[in-house]
């Protein structure tokens, strides 16, 4: 695997290494000794799969707080998204800032999220799937969430959303 680091310290994308030969190819999503070896948490407590239907639709802007902070390892497996993730942690240099990327089922690429990062996505066509690896078990009482289209970070989204949950559209401002 290749780890590329992102403007957004501790975020990484992450690049498959193929072997090819006439069958095909092999590569690795995932290796604990190379997570660990990038300082990023090996963790594994669950996974998740979210289907879209429909292009525009747009989650997000999602985290877990303490004491069930998450990371999160975010895969595109069929269609194509938009993720964008925000740093949240006071004391980062890149506090309120946001960056995006394109992961799809064709790139193979994908997106680690440390904790205290905000992430989500819009979908670039129908019929999209998002693979989620989650350092963490899903806590109701520590979901927490920033608006998509909040102007204390100014995401830059690739279409105004389609479909988004009222509780997606109704985060208040932040005010950190």
């Amino acid at each position: 695997m290749k780890f590329v680091e992102t403007a957004v310290p501790g975020a990484f994308i992450i690049e498959l290494e193929r072997v090819e030969d006439e069958r095909g190819f092999f590569a690795r999503s995932f290796c604990r000794r190379e997570f660990e070896a990038h300082r990023l948490n090996p963790d594994l407590a669950q996974c998740n799969i979210s289907y879209n239907r429909i292009r525009g639709t747009l989650r997000g802007m999602h985290y877990q707080a303490a004491p069930h902070a998450e990371c999160k390892l975010v895969r595109c497996t069929r269609g194509a998204i938009y993720d964008a993730i925000i740093d949240l942690r006071p004391d980062s240099p890149t506090f309120r800032r946001w960056v995006g990327y394109e992961l799809s089922a064709e790139n193979r690429r994908m997106l680690y999220v440390p904790e205290g990062v905000a992430h989500g996505f819009e979908t670039l066509v129908a019929d999209t799937e998002v693979f989620y690896q989650m350092s963490e078990f899903y806590f109701a009482e520590c979901q927490r969430g920033v608006r998509w289209d909040d102007p204390a970070f100014g995401v830059a989204w690739p279409m105004r959303p389609v479909v988004i949950s009222d509780r997606d559209a109704g985060y208040p401002d932040f005010s950190r």
